[in-house]
């Protein structure tokens, strides 16, 4: 058995389903449309919706509610601590 026998046929402009009518030629996915111009297509799309900015890229990977938490518990932590170390330094000066 050679390695293309129970493999179909794909060439460069391959069928795809046909899309509903009204869809506009070279669209990708339609007939005829080679398949490099649908990766060059996607790349494009994914390039033009990628985050640009490091606040942007940012908020991608975190929602912004759980970088404000953050940094209010950070605050508030860090505040309860340093109340905390005041008490026994204070503590401490009057034995």
């Amino acid at each position: 058995m050679s390695q293309g026998e129970n493999m179909p046929y794909v060439s460069e402009t391959a069928k795809p389903a046909a899309k509903p009518a009204g869809t506009p030629a070279g669209t990708p996915g339609t007939p005829g449309t080679p398949w490099a111009a649908v990766e060059v297509e996607a790349v494009e799309a994914a390039e033009a919706s990628a985050p640009t900015g490091v606040r942007s890229r940012i908020e991608s990977k975190f929602p912004r509610g759980l970088v404000i938490r953050l940094i209010a518990y950070l605050f508030v932590g860090h505040l309860f601590a340093f109340f905390v170390y005041l008490l026994f330094v204070l503590g401490a000066e009057n034995q």
